[in-house]
């Protein structure tokens, strides 16, 4: 496998690659005439390793047609998008998480998936895949789930945590602490505590959530002040993570084996077997005393058509995301990366079915809670995140920021519709 480099472009530029003795370019404005289908995209490397390798197979088919890549992080694919479709250009394509149809269907920048694709052909994707929003699928989703669920290092903890007792026990067993410093050097658990995607599990099992159906927020609750109360008594009560720990520390303390558990996406699972980390996944653990499973925000991830695509050319793009999306294409992506399919078919398939790590991963996701994909979703995350850092600080009580992020959340939604 050809190892791309990580591209990062604010500004689309040409540079051209040769991969497999096929010149993929990546990069592009949209233009290049009708024989060229052009995708901005926001996967990790790995993700875009296969999908290069697919392009790459898909113009050998094809002679007449290129294809044209442009990687971008997720903030910026978004926001160049949008600024590029406005003024009439942009890529044909457009990959990302669920949550950034919203912007772009109100802004009317994409076309329906449901009014392009037949009925029958989007009855063959699990129905949990699709994100609906004013009556329509927005995306045709290629990953189910990006959802967090609990991963243990076999060799750290025997056996998988079922409750929430049971998980604080064993975060505390596995903490060493071996020359008495106060610094252990080995920890029970770590997770990325800056970021408020990973309190919502915490969230929901204590029967709370981020918005009602009317889009306003609900965040100063009993069940966020638990949750909160929680978080913090991780590091203050319970000791078992460190008083410091965002995404990148608790990545790598997970690889070296200084950190017994690890609360992340299916995205990281290749990198820990590359590792050689004896890993496994189990639901994040029953909270007892409300009798609910933690359930994670589930999304998708997917491919939007551009509105301006039309006529033939609105053809050759629907071929292509036929093939990207197809069932073996999918299996790919799955059995590499951890990713869950979204075509039913793909279930079928031993590959999937036997295999353990992904029958785990299904399992968070069947008690886990979709992510609205409404454009107030933003200024919710807006809100939530300054609030959870001064909990976990110790600058707020956590009935404090409860009240805090909704009054902050209030605020941002109703300047977003001004």
């Amino acid at each position: 496998m050809i190892s791309l480099p990580a591209f990062r472009w604010r500004l689309p530029c040409c540079a051209v690659v040769c991969l497999l003795g096929t010149s993929v370019l990546l990069g592009g404005c949209g233009g290049g005439g009708d024989q060229t289908i052009t995708l901005w995209e926001q996967m990790d490397p790995e993700e875009r390793e296969i999908l290069h390798v697919l392009v790459a197979e898909y113009q050998a088919a094809h002679p007449g047609t290129r294809v044209e890549v442009a990687h971008y992080n997720t903030e910026d694919v978004r926001t160049q998008f949008q600024t590029a479709a406005l003024g009439g250009g942009g890529p044909d394509l457009v990959f990302g998480p669920s949550d950034q149809v919203g912007p772009f269907s109100v802004m009317k920048l994409i076309h329906p998936i449901d009014e392009i694709f037949p009925a029958d052909e989007l009855a063959r994707f699990r129905p949990e895949a699709f994100d609906t929003l004013d009556g329509h699928v927005w995306a045709l989703p290629d990953q189910l789930g990006n959802h967090l669920t609990l991963l243990y290092n076999q060799d750290l903890i025997d056996a998988a945590p079922a409750t929430m007792a049971e998980f604080l026990a064993a975060a505390e067993a596995a903490t060493l602490d071996a020359d008495g410093d106060g610094t252990p050097e080995r920890y029970g658990l770590v997770f990325d505590v800056s970021e408020p995607f990973w309190l919502i599990p915490f969230l929901t099992g204590y029967g709370g959530w981020v918005i009602d159906a009317a889009g306003r927020p609900t965040l100063a609750s009993p069940a966020m002040v638990r949750a909160l109360e929680l978080l913090s008594s991780l590091r203050n009560e319970h000791g078992v993570i460190p008083r410091e720990c965002d995404y990148e520390l608790a990545d790598t303390m997970f690889k070296e084996g200084r950190a017994a558990m690890i609360i992340n996406g299916p995205w990281s699972l290749s990198a820990y077997r590359k590792a050689g980390i004896p890993f496994a996944i189990t639901r994040i653990p029953w909270i007892e005393e409300t009798g609910r499973w933690p359930g994670p925000m589930i999304s998708s991830k997917g491919y939007s058509v551009s509105e301006r695509v039309k006529g033939e050319h609105l053809a050759r793009v629907l071929d292509f995301l036929r093939f990207v999306t197809s069932t073996e294409s999918q299996i790919e992506f799955a059995t590499r990366l951890g990713t869950l399919p979204t075509r039913r078919a793909a279930y079928d398939d031993v590959r999937i079915a036997g295999d353990p790590v992904l029958s785990a991963s299904i399992a968070q996701v069947e008690v886990g809670r979709r992510m609205p994909v409404v454009v107030e979703m933003r200024a919710i995350w807006d809100a939530m995140r300054p609030a959870v850092q001064s909990v976990w600080n110790g600058a707020l009580t956590p009935a404090a920021a409860a009240q805090e992020m909704q009054d902050r959340a209030i605020k941002k939604i109703a300047e977003m519709r001004q």
